[in-house]
């Protein structure tokens, strides 16, 4: 049977998010796929909705219409009522009038007025059916007044019926929003004009899962705008809300009808390839070649069907093909977002939009709701390419994304009752630097220059803090403070330091990939943390990396501290909020005898800090602590930990204290290492620390954000050291006040002129 184009029946209900939604199958209808505009429409999906209860309507052929739980409502209302007027027969003998013969005569009329109303027109037009309803209420009510008598008794249950039926009408959203639209215009319009008024659907591609939302935008107030590839990124302030709106708006859904066809048309094509775990393991190299297959499909569908698309329109199409087949999706433009640091796809998935960590707004609510099809589509994805299950047996999966510098853990039932989560922790692709940090106060240059000083003295230093607080990006920046003539070795459980790119700027880096601590899955395959860092300690004298301290590798890293086997600086982050938390949790949680903790020369804190009780979160260094080596039980008890730089938050700057500094058993050590003296010593501080305050200035002044990353900032440590050298060589000492003068001159006349160079032919390759 059809019934306005439409087979009844082409629907399905989904559980999404939560929510039900009512999906109809469009393609084929004959009649335009709107609520507002067509009333075949209309009638078919009020039919359906007395049979079935919905939260949300999707109306799917080309384009997707989905209508929110708001006017799904409003159509949910009518189509109750409709079924309502069908129980109660209000059209019925006794509802038309007396039973008289006189009166009988009326029936047939009034009948089928009734039945227009109340049956017909109500699931079509519901509005109309209202405003025949009005009018035969006032024809009525006339015929009353110049009537007879036995007219008006007559005609009382007719009447009394159609108030009735008015007053059933009345308490309807859709009555009451379109009495409210008509009294703001001048004429009776056309029913469309007010549906358009009320069903505002939002539109995506079919082909798309993700749903994007624009409603309200008028009433935010927009704080920053930027692209990520081809794509808008806008950040709102809504006046009621603590956190920031995240809006994108991908050019994919904003395309020409025919573009659309010709994507979709693609889209089908290439669906039934599936592109093997070789193919999936290797995205990031092969992307392009799926690109090129897309566009000549593109090309082909184009010429078949007469739509006229210019080469460069093919290759964008391609590449929105190949976003939502073997790459991420719409996640990939959040993914590409460097000013992002997480992403998190809570379940159930469809009920709440996606939430992101911006570097510069904090947590913030996107206009992207994620779909269970899409996520299931990427747990697939994911398990192919990292060889891992996931399933009830094994509900995580920690796994990295090299293609796109980025962490996910994913976790299912049983331990997320509600279903699949994800989050996602995308990486630095280029390594924080010390003048980067100096740059948004994170640190003070005389910090950076303590740190980098220690770092070149082989101190080891533990970095803590809090989940957020900065640690692994304090810990690649220190590493940058590493002589490039040392060797380094890196241990991570999770991808995060940027160790490529340390390797093209001319670091000596071997990285170790160890089991992840958080999966569930374990395999034979991945070597367990205390397991790899013993054969780190076994690959030659190296600097020693340990992406975080977690557990058994512990007391092996200590053990090969207090024996010297690490060789060189040793360096690692670890989850604690204080000096003394970092020894209690080494100790006591790790246990790691204390004689063993009193390897560890400096404990360095970073945490977010909310100024005067602010929502807003910034992240600072709050303490660079000594680990003294003369006490026995308790460190903070017996003395053993010397502050040498705290956390002011009222000044908002990390002071040294300098009374403290006469105590310091490192200084004494490296006086006697080195033969600096005390004052050489916080010369040689200083000097480094005006160096980085120095390329930071600069940086500022000429607009010249490149000046302060790793590849300028590694070229210009390593030539401040190379003149140090030839200045003691040369003269038997380093004159640090004349050698800072040496090196500013040669940052202005080459380091600068190399880097504004390369910036300008950055700039023409992008306009390429």
């Amino acid at each position: 049977m059809k019934i306005g184009g439409f087979k009844v029946g082409e629907y399905t209900v989904r559980d999404i998010g939560g929510k039900r939604a009512l999906i109809f199958d469009c393609k084929n209808c004959v009649y335009s796929a709107t609520i507002a505009d067509d009333h075949h429409c209309r009638f078919h999906v009020l039919k359906t909705l007395q049979d079935v209860e919905a939260d949300r309507i999707v109306l799917a052929e080309v384009y997707e219409r989905v209508y929110e739980e708001e006017p799904t409502k409003i159509l949910m209302e009518i189509a109750n009522l409709s079924q309502k007027f069908h129980v109660e027969s209000v059209w019925s003998y006794s509802h038309l009038g007396k039973p008289a013969k006189e009166c009988e005569q009326y029936f047939p009329e009034r009948h089928q007025v009734m039945v227009r109303i109340a049956n017909d027109l109500i699931n079509f037009d519901p509005i109309l059916s209202y405003l025949t309803l009005l009018n035969e209420l006032r024809k009525e009510q006339e015929k009353i007044k110049q009537g007879s008598e036995e007219y008006a008794e007559c005609t009382e249950p007719y009447l009394d019926s159609l108030v009735r039926v008015k007053q059933e009408f009345d308490k309807t959203v859709l009555v009451q929003k379109a009495k409210k639209l008509l009294t703001e215009l001048a004429e009776m319009p056309d029913t469309k004009v007010i549906y358009k008024g009320i069903f505002e659907a939002e539109i995506k591609p079919s082909f798309i899962g993700s749903k994007l939302s624009f409603a309200g935008m008028e009433n935010l107030e927009i704080l920053d705008e930027y692209g990520v590839k081809d794509t808008t990124v806008q950040i709102f302030s809504k006046p009621d809300k603590l956190e920031k709106i995240y809006f994108v708006n991908p050019p994919e859904y904003s395309l020409a009808p025919d573009k659309y066809f010709v994507l979709s048309k693609t889209r089908e094509i290439v669906a039934t390839y599936k592109p093997g775990k070789t193919s999936l393991s290797t995205v990031a190299t092969s992307r392009r070649y799926f690109e090129r297959m897309y566009e000549s499909t593109i090309k082909e569908i184009a010429e078949y069907y007469k739509v006229r698309l210019t080469p460069e329109e093919m290759v964008a199409l391609g590449q929105v093909v190949a976003r939502y087949t073997v790459g991420y999706g719409i996640l990939e433009v959040l993914l590409n977002d460097r000013k992002l640091t997480d992403i998190y796809i809570d379940a159930p998935i469809g009920g709440k939009p996606i939430y992101v960590v911006h570097a510069d707004y904090g947590q913030c609510q996107t206009n992207v709701t994620f779909t269970e099809n899409e996520a299931n589509s990427l747990i697939s994805k994911m398990r192919a390419m990292s060889a891992r299950p996931f399933d009830e047996a094994h509900p995580v999966l920690d796994f990295d994304l090299p293609d796109l510098d980025s962490r996910v853990a994913l976790i299912g039932p049983p331990l997320s009752p509600s279903g699949s989560a994800f989050a996602f922790r995308l990486h630095k692709i280029t390594p924080w630097t010390l003048e980067q940090f100096v740059d948004v106060n994170y640190i003070n240059p005389l910090a950076a220059g303590l740190l980098s000083f220690f770092t070149d003295m082989q101190a080891t230093t533990l970095i803590a803090g809090s989940r957020g607080s900065g640690k692994t990006s304090l810990l690649s920046a220190v590493m940058l403070e590493i002589p490039m003539n040392s060797r380094i070795i890196v241990q991570e459980d999770t991808l995060e330091l940027p160790i490529d790119y340390m390797k093209e700027v001319g670091f000596n880096i071997q990285r170790l990939k160890t089991r992840s601590p958080i999966s569930v899955s374990k395999t034979e395959t991945e070597v367990a943390p205390e397991e790899a860092l013993r054969t780190a300690l076994r690959l030659g004298d190296s600097a020693l990396i340990i992406g975080e301290v977690r557990s058994k590798e512990a007391k092996v890293l200590y053990e090969a501290m207090r024996i010297g086997a690490a060789g060189n600086v040793v360096l690692g982050t670890i989850h604690a909020d204080s000096a003394y938390s970092v020894w209690d949790r080494v100790v006591n949680d790790l246990e790691v005898p204390t004689t063993s903790f009193k390897a560890t020369d400096l404990v360095v804190v970073a945490r977010p800090i909310r100024f005067k009780g602010s929502s807003q979160r910034v992240r600072r260094v709050v303490e660079i602590t000594e680990i003294k080596k003369h006490w026995n039980d308790d460190p903070e008890r017996e003395g053993g930990l010397l502050s040498l730089m705290s956390y002011d938050a009222a000044k908002d700057s990390l002071e040294l204290m300098e009374d403290n500094l006469k105590e310091s058993e490192l200084l004494q050590k490296v006086q006697k290492t080195s033969g600096m003296t005390v004052n050489e010593i916080w010369e040689d501080i200083r000097l480094r620390g005006n160096a980085k305050l120095f390329l930071v200035e600069q940086k500022n002044k000429l607009k010249l954000p490149s000046l302060l990353e790793a590849e300028c900032t590694s070229l210009c440590s390593n030539k401040l050291l190379l003149m140090k050298e030839i200045m003691i060589e040369e003269e038997g000492k380093a004159n640090y006040e004349q050698l800072l003068g040496q090196w500013k001159n040669w940052v202005n006349t080459v380091a600068i002129p190399r880097f504004s160079s390369e910036k300008e032919e950055g700039k023409k390759k992008e306009e390429e």
